[in-house]
């Protein structure tokens, strides 16, 4: 058994996501009680290149497995291979990202190694020798601690801008070991025909800045004043379930306990009831916003700066007002 910290690295189209540097950054900050090594573990086809950047950001040894059957990510072939990985080399612990990709693979590596998976963390600290993770629970109304203990490695999935991103330093040196896929093509049950991506926009989860619409917004064209100071902050525009259920705005911008849960620096919600499944989606914000005409709307518990008015009025005015400060 090793003191060793395993980052697995999510990819796509050779880009690596936000959440693996920030665990990276995280295994950094925990091998220094641990004194192991950080190894980033990267899965994919035409990957080598970013086992370099994986070392500027921090790991001390890649584990690079570059192989056609790895190039799109799929659960059993990516799960048989970092539960081997896992057993060979006895890490101390795996961290992830908790993406749709590390929801799915943090647990399914946990019942292959019969250890436990701790998901969606927001911090992670050593007590008496022990690392304990704090979660939100009860749809974000409280936090709770966790531990994995008397099992190697303790997984943990780590939730989206909750902890730092490193900066990287190019002058790092460490190791690359490559790696063999552990199953055949034949022998992987799942196949992918293809993708549909939307084009354009910034991601909801990687947004330092978001600005939401709920009920309040109307209708579809209610969400243009949204969009529009969304463009002024360069922000992500997000929405409440009763704006997506009503068809007014794509899923993909839900936020909450059914959509995409976010950390972002600032959150501006307009027109947002405050809903106990919306709070569960956005309450980690360092800094809330809310805009409504009701006094007594839940969001208003959460805000730090609240506005009780009408959204079509103050939106405009802080988006002009927004234009002038910031010369756009």
């Amino acid at each position: 058994m090793s003191n060793d910290i395993f980052v697995w690295m999510e990819q796509f189209n050779g880009q690596v996501a936000t959440p693996s540097w920030e665990a990276i950054g995280a295994a950094r900050a925990l091998s220094e009680t641990l004194g192991g090594q950080v190894c980033a573990c990267l899965f994919g086809h035409g990957v080598e290149a970013l086992a370099k950047e994986a070392i500027a950001y921090g790991a001390d040894r890649v584990f690079l497995a570059d192989d056609p059957t790895l190039a799109d990510f799929r659960l059993e072939p990516y799960t048989a291979l970092m539960a081997e990985l896992a057993r060979q080399y006895q890490p101390a612990l795996i961290l992830m990202g908790a993406t749709a990709r590390g929801r799915d693979l943090g647990p399914a590596v946990a019942v292959d190694l019969d250890t436990g998976c701790v998901a969606d963390c927001t911090a992670l600290e050593f007590q008496d020798g022990q690392l304990v993770a704090t979660r939100p629970i009860y749809a974000g109304k409280l936090l709770c601690t966790c531990t994995v203990p008397e099992r190697r490695p303790a997984i943990f999935t780590l939730r989206a801008r909750a902890f730092p991103k490193p900066e990287p330093d190019p002058s790092r040196t460490g190791e690359v070991v490559r790696l063999a896929p552990v199953l055949k093509e034949e022998d992987i049950p799942s196949k992918v025909v293809g993708f549909q991506e939307t084009v354009g926009g910034v991601s909801l989860t990687d947004a330092a800045i978001i600005v939401s619409g709920g009920r309040g917004v109307g209708g579809p064209e209610g969400f243009e004043p949204i969009r529009e100071l969304a463009r002024v902050l360069k922000a992500a525009v997000g929405a409440s379930r009763a704006a997506v259920d009503a068809g007014w705005i794509p899923y993909e911008h839900q936020v909450g306990q059914t959509g995409k849960t976010v950390s972002p620096d600032l959150y501006i919600a307009c027109g947002i009831s405050g809903a106990i499944q919306h709070q569960a989606g956005m309450r980690t914000s360092k800094v809330i916003v809310a805009i409504n005409k009701d006094p007594e709307a839940p969001i208003f518990q959460l805000a730090r700066y609240g506005i009780v008015g009408d959204l079509f009025q103050y939106v405009p005015a802080l988006t002009a007002e927004l234009k002038k400060r910031l010369g756009t």
